[in-house]
């Protein structure tokens, strides 16, 4: 392999893509109510939220779903974000073990929302808990069952991950987008575009919905993976990153690694633009609500990109300039203190 780069140039994947950027005209107001909720909770230490703040999740939620019309909509979606972040945050420097544990508190939690939750549990059990609660009172009992299934498989997933962390394990490629689809989020966040709609499960499970599942499930793999490379280099976490598994797989320098994720997210593109024409007809109603959330789930890249940009998680406060130069300086190994876990959670954000 050639040296280590020195400056990270990032394409513009998505320069092609048919959705533009929208944000939801409800985000400032909701996106403070869904915070003053979880700070509620206490997860984090005065540091880590401070940082978590600055990532600005309300943001993402509100550009993932741009058309949820009732607020009561966007605080789920609000709501999930929070929950995802917390319990990558709490799961990613334990054990597989413990995370095993954890995330089989989660899983109880979602399918016992009405069930108070023991006082010594981790507080993963009363935040999901709590967001369940809330959601249901908006959800469609359909939506309901798609996602808990979903939610399900992705912590599920996260499991799996710790697994191969705990191995120093560099996956295959095929292997890392089998587990990566899964604990990328990405099929339990569709959950916001489905919530009031009564998809039937002849055309929620057509494989062509599920292809297209997936395939956004990919474009969103790749552009995270793009977008967080530079910070997880930084803090010795980069074996989880389709990067550094093609680097490694294929003995390839890092801008090889690059050229090959931008022509797979161009096929990935290609693909699910090429599906959509091939969805069935389910009848003139069923046909409205899945065009719908297809509509949905297809603005997720879009929205998980411009908030990579516009959230402070990978370049601080200099997201814009970035975002038009492309070009981000190699950031210096920073120790993350694994030590500090549970109750002491620290969320790593790196300034530029």
């Amino acid at each position: 392999m050639s040296e280590p780069v020195k400056m990270l140039y990032l394409p513009k994947t998505m320069s092609n893509w048919p959705w533009p950027r929208k944000i939801n005209l409800h985000y400032e107001e909701v996106s403070a109510e869904s915070n003053a909720w979880f700070h509620g909770f206490k997860t984090l230490t005065k540091h880590s939220q401070d940082a978590f703040d600055k990532c600005d999740v309300g943001r993402l939620a509100s550009l993932t779903y741009p058309s949820a019309l009732h607020q009561e909509h966007l605080r789920t979606g609000c709501d999930l974000m929070n929950l995802f972040f917390v319990i990558d945050e709490y799961t990613d420097v334990e054990s597989a073990s413990v995370v095993r544990e954890m995330v089989d508190v989660v899983i109880d939690a979602l399918n016992n929302p009405h069930k108070e939750r023991p006082e010594e549990e981790i507080v993963l059990g009363q935040v999901a808990k709590e967001f369940w609660e809330l959601a249901i009172t908006n959800a469609s009992l359909a939506s309901q069952k798609h996602f808990i299934e979903s939610f399900t498989d992705h912590v599920n997933s996260i499991v799996l991950q710790a697994e191969d962390r705990d191995n120093n394990k560099i996956c295959t490629i095929d292997e890392y987008l089998e587990t990566r689809r899964e604990n990328v989020g990405a099929r339990p966040s569709f959950f916001i575009g489905e919530l009031h709609l009564n998809l039937p499960d002849q055309a929620f499970y057509h494989p062509t919905v599920k292809e297209q599942e997936y395939l956004i499930a990919d474009l969103l793999v790749l552009d995270n993976d793009i977008v967080s490379f530079n910070r997880e280099q930084a803090t010795g976490d980069v074996r989880h990153n389709i990067l550094t598994i093609f680097m490694h797989q294929f003995s390839i320098d890092f801008d090889g690694a690059m050229k090959w994720v931008c022509e797979y997210h161009a096929e990935i593109e290609a693909k699910f633009l090429d599906i959509v024409k091939k969805v069935p007809s389910f009848g003139p109603e069923v046909d409205g609500e899945l065009a719908e959330y297809i509509e949905s789930i297809a603005n997720s890249p879009r929205g998980n990109y411009c908030w990579s940009f516009e959230g402070g998680q990978y370049f601080g406060k200099r997201g814009f300039e970035i975002q038009t130069t492309r070009l981000v300086p190699l950031m210096p190994k920073i120790q993350r203190d694994t030590n500090l876990k549970t109750d002491h959670v620290v969320v790593s954000l790196v300034e530029l």
